[in-house]
């Protein structure tokens, strides 16, 4: 992968130069070189993620003009198709590129540094707004990590409805089967948007607990008898108890709260990859809180501020455009999120219903066509399911470990500045 190959040459090259003995001059102009560089690469790693033939914003930032995400750049492979925004796929290459940006900000950051540096202005305030946005981050990992789950479980529901409706020739039974799996499909996506944001009744409200067990919805089921009732207990016990207080959308918020672009002088020093790596940091986890179930979105903004003058973040500001519309679509419908497949299913499932609700035996030629159809597109979206989601999660969790590595190896840093400004005892 190209952006792989440019993240590898770049570490290297910064690890090679800094067991060199530099002057002082030189030694500016190659940092300014190596954060032009970072730059330059956060910059390709969002544009890979634009779909085909999506404009960007016109940069006005002399610091990177848009010409220079094509200096020294690979060449384009025509034949590598993008992914469609908001897909499994698409996740999966965003989370790369985010790994592969996060690396690189790491050398810039802490390679061959001064410790004492970290406690100077703007970075004795910018490094611990850094840490808290990390550990936010790592909240929403979980969370997307759980809901990653969420919706695989639904995939093995679909299987099910089209398992049934495979069969030939379609009779009674193998619709009740199918119908019986896509109303609890539905009624399960119902649920994680409203019935589970608003339950603590799971043991202690700030423990977070996560079960695909049918024990309690099955006891639920058993007290009632009522079939609607049967199936909001079975999927009940799919959700996980969180804080009642806890909110992603209030997460990314907190995140984003304090994100501001270095001015002045800050725009050549470390703040400005500070900035760049954080941004990049609450973008991928605010567009995976967007597509991926997770406890109370209401209230998600269709976007964080980014400055249209920065050449780096054209890309992204599309992206969130973009991201922002779709939400604002689905957020009246109460959706449970913007990941394509799910969209997909929740709209097959619904049209399967219907038909399961009008069956009648034997069906037309006409109407086992129809279903085929719409079968055959369910078979697809529950096996792009399967490959994906499992590679997805691990991903997250990839993710979510990186963080606290990087977020360990700063906090080593801050502890030998600490040490050293510490008085000698005699």
């Amino acid at each position: 992968m190209p952006g792989t190959d440019n993240q590898s040459s770049f570490l290297n090259r910064i690890s090679i130069r800094r067991n060199q003995v530099v002057t002082v001059e030189n030694n500016h102009d190659q940092e300014q070189e190596d954060l032009e560089l970072f730059q330059k690469h956060v910059s390709e790693r969002l544009s890979e993620l634009l779909p085909t033939g999506t404009p960007t914003h016109n940069n006005h930032n002399n610091d990177l003009p848009p010409s220079s995400a094509s200096l020294d750049s690979p060449s384009t492979d025509s034949s590598t198709a993008i992914p469609s925004l908001l897909s499994i796929s698409w996740f999966r290459k965003l989370l790369d590129s985010f790994l592969c940006c996060e690396a690189e900000f790491k050398a810039v950051l802490l390679m061959g540094r001064d410790p004492p540096q970290f406690c100077k202005p703007p970075l004795d305030r910018l490094i611990p707004e850094l840490l808290d946005r990390s550990v936010k981050a790592l909240d929403i990992c979980n969370a997307v990590t759980q809901g990653v789950e969420l919706v695989h479980h639904w995939q093995r529901l679909g299987q099910i409805a089209v398992t049934a409706l495979n069969q030939r020739p379609i009779g009674e039974g193998q619709v009740r089967r199918a119908k019986k799996a896509l109303s609890a499909l539905l009624t399960s996506m119902m649920l994680d948007d409203k019935e589970t944001n608003n339950s603590s009744s799971h043991g202690k409200s700030a423990e977070r607990t996560w079960s695909f067990g049918r024990r309690g919805g099955n006891a639920t089921a058993a007290n009632n008898g009522n079939n609607k009732d049967r199936a909001a207990g079975s999927f009940k016990s799919l959700s996980w108890s969180v804080a009642k207080s806890w909110s992603a959308a209030k997460q990314i918020q907190s995140m984003s709260s304090n994100l501001v672009a270095p001015r002045g002088a800050e725009q050549s020093g470390l703040a400005l990859p500070v900035y760049i790596q954080s941004t990049v940091l609450v973008f991928v986890m605010w567009s995976l809180v967007a597509a991926i179930p997770c406890q109370e979105r209401t209230g998600l903004a269709t976007h964080f501020q980014v400055p249209r003058n920065l050449g780096w973040a054209q890309s992204m500001i599309s992206l969130q455009e973009k991201i922002g519309e779709e939400w604002k679509k689905k957020e009246k419908k109460g959706t449970v999120g913007l990941l394509e497949e799910v969209q997909r299913m929740e709209k097959l499932a619904l049209a399967l219903v219907e038909f399961a609700d009008s069956f009648q035996f034997p069906l037309e030629d006409e109407k086992v066509e129809e279903v085929a159809i719409q079968v055959a597109e369910m078979a697809e979206i529950c096996r792009k399911m399967e490959e994906g989601l499992v590679p997805l999660q691990l991903q997250v969790r990839e993710v979510f470990h990186r963080i606290v590595r990087s977020r360990v190896e700063v906090l080593d840093v801050l502890d030998q500045v600490g040490k050293m400004s510490s008085p000698v005892p005699y």
